[in-house]
């Protein structure tokens, strides 16, 4: 999944770690991460460049400074100023290992970014990588609702106008959480995971025809809204039909794909009368039971021919 076409700022990630600089350099505040992997320039200290990405983040552990420790000064000073040329985003020293002044030397020389932190180095650098892996993931805006129901992420798709705020609303009431109104962000995260959020500026908000925009949060509270939730199925809303044939088995299941993920998907008519919060209740609870293994329309169908080839019918 080649992640470049999205960044997000190094200050962004330096805030969230909590790190601390060596040397920070003259272009920090525009300076942007494009790759959500990282280096360890282990190879790199010894003279190895092939396959090099200076637009990775660089991380340095124990390891490193320990072999580094091995050379004389004149060698340090020609490994880091080698190492420096290159206009990585950060050098990110771990595990409080020791500022070697050869590195600061460099570091100011060619104006590079140095911080450090007493994060494991291997703890750090899955954290890290994590977290690039979200901001810098491919996503699409979509026309939509997401809410979670009973752990569930169900994105509630429809015309406008269809009732899909309002459903959210009564979902909210009975308990279940909103991530997004009207625009839903879906990032695709790994190779079978999408993280469905709001846009920033409307973010816990809500329009209700006939009453205007509300905010969910301050209406009922911090526990009815959520940041950020995996889509895990998608609901389509659509006007009821008199004649057109709706299942009404579950055997078949359809699925929808968003980013080149396969959802499962299931077609709600909308007629007066109905309680589509109940019924979405229900939809959630059914696609946990099939994640367990059990679905009860193929279960129902194997009793039925069960009963048949004994000769009940």
């Amino acid at each position: 999944m080649d992640n470049r076409k999205y960044r997000v700022k190094l200050s962004r990630i330096v805030e969230e770690n909590k790190l601390e600089f060596i040397h920070k350099s003259s272009n920090y505040e525009e300076t942007y991460l494009t790759t959500a992997d990282v280096n360890r320039p282990a190879l790199q200290l010894t003279g190895f460049y092939d396959y090099f990405d200076p637009e990775r983040l660089q991380v340095l552990g124990i390891v490193e400074t320990t072999y580094l420790k091995t050379l004389t000064t004149e060698q340090r000073l020609e490994a880091f100023e080698e190492y420096m040329r290159y206009d990585f985003p950060a050098l990110i020293l771990c595990h409080e290992v020791e500022v070697l002044p050869e590195c600061v030397e460099m570091a100011e020389k060619y104006d590079r970014n140095v911080l450090v932190t007493n994060e494991d180095t291997s703890n750090f650098q899955a954290n890290v990588i994590t977290a690039l892996h979200k901001y810098l993931a491919p996503r699409i805006t979509t026309h939509g609702v997401l809410v979670e129901v009973y752990g569930e992420g169900m994105l509630i798709l429809g015309d406008s106008g269809i009732g899909k705020s309002e459903t959210a609303l009564e979902l909210i009431k009975r308990g279940h959480r909103l991530i997004a109104d009207d625009a839903v962000e879906i990032r695709r995260i790994d190779s079978n995971t999408l993280l469905g959020s709001a846009p920033d500026n409307i973010r816990y908000y809500m329009e209700l025809r006939g009453i205007g925009i509300i905010n969910v949060r301050y209406l009922y509270g911090m526990g009815a809204v959520k940041g950020a939730s995996m889509v895990e199925m998608i609901v389509n809303l659509e006007p009821w039909e008199d004649g057109k044939a709706y299942d009404r088995l579950g055997i078949v299941q359809d699925y929808e794909e968003i980013l080149g993920i396969s959802l499962p998907s299931i077609t709600i008519p909308v007629r007066p009368g109905r309680n589509l919060a109940v019924i979405l209740e229900v939809a959630a609870m059914n696609n946990r039971q099939k994640k367990a293994g059990y679905n009860a329309a193929e279960a129902l169908a194997s009793a039925i021919d069960a009963e048949v080839d004994g000769g009940f019918f």
